[in-house]
């Protein structure tokens, strides 16, 4: 759908272009056949070029674009393709040692580790491909329950310290000051999947020890705070909005050597906003750590006893 969708809007672009060249052509034409220069001719002739200065100026920043979101597509495959094959090549080797030679029992429960963490990461992309596929449809808007977010960011916590076995003082999620329950209307799944992409960009981004904070609030009486601070690289100015965007990934020396697809940050955001909420970033500069903030909208509906949905 939207192969089809850019290839209408590059066929109109381009007959735009067509168009607009064919129009200087005849003014040029036109304006030699004319002998004598009236004061109408002159303003139309105003009026026309403004018209083609116009239009050779959004056919530029069209092209500029396409350009960009072919450099950030060719990114993603060439992401996509090393996260998908090195976690298979690591697993395949570990198999092919185990059947062709004997192995001790502490050396062969390493490798089921190793093995379990490969699979564990080919999963997490795939996961994240497919949910960049399904956000949107009109069916998963209507399947949203009552999500206790205290507890939903512990469990995306306890995930990520197992997965990228750190120790627990690594991530922490401080005190929840108050006594009211925070609570959103949503689907759990796709809630899940955003504190995870936050927690995980937090600690990738944090090369040289991970010192991760979380604090949960209620900002204005009827929204959830989500902070997930770090003590990592950091962001340039320039870089905080645009880290949102799809396939979207820092340029840098040092980002080249942190592996990502690309589509993190953007399901975060994207989440967020159908669910009501939102998605920011804050940081002080290269090398003070960042802050990101998921917001939520607080749900403030009685609660009817029933089972538990987080």
């Amino acid at each position: 759908m939207n192969i089809t969708r850019r290839r209408g809007t590059i066929a109109i672009f381009i007959t735009l272009g067509v168009f607009l060249t064919g129009l200087a052509i005849a003014l040029n034409v036109g304006w030699l056949i004319l002998n004598e220069r009236t004061v109408a001719f002159a303003v139309l002739g105003v009026i026309l070029f403004s018209i083609l200065i116009a239009g050779v100026v959004l056919n530029t920043i069209f092209l500029v674009r396409e350009i960009r979101r072919n450099e950030r597509q060719n990114s993603f495959l060439n992401a996509v393709t090393h996260e998908l094959k090195t976690p298979i090549a690591s697993i395949r080797l570990y198999l092919e040692t185990l059947l062709r030679r004997p192995i001790e029992e502490e050396q062969r429960q390493k490798f089921y580790s190793i093995m379990l963490a490969d699979s564990d990461r080919l999963l997490a992309t795939v996961e994240q491909v497919l949910k960049a596929g399904e956000l949107g449809q009109r069916e998963r808007q209507l399947n949203r329950t009552v999500i206790d977010v205290t507890a939903l960011v512990a469990e995306c916590i306890a995930i990520t310290l197992q997965r990228r076995h750190l120790q627990p003082e690594a991530i922490v999620l401080e005190p929840v000051s108050g006594e009211v329950k925070l609570t959103t209307l949503g689907i759990h799944e796709d809630l899940r999947t955003a504190v995870l992409n936050l927690l995980d960009n937090a600690v990738k981004y944090s090369p040289n020890g991970v010192h991760v904070r979380c604090h949960l609030s209620i900002h204005r009486y009827t929204w959830i705070s989500l902070r997930i601070t770090d003590t990592g690289m950091g962001l340039q100015p320039n870089q905080l909005k645009r880290i949102f965007k799809r396939f979207y990934r820092v340029p840098g020396r040092d980002m080249i050597k942190i592996k990502g697809t690309g589509l993190g940050l953007f399901l975060v955001r994207n989440i967020a906003r159908q669910h009501g909420g939102d998605a920011t970033a804050a940081s002080p500069g290269l090398g003070f750590g960042s802050t990101f903030t998921l917001t939520l909208p607080l749900n403030t509906a009685p609660q009817a006893a029933g089972p538990r949905t987080s």
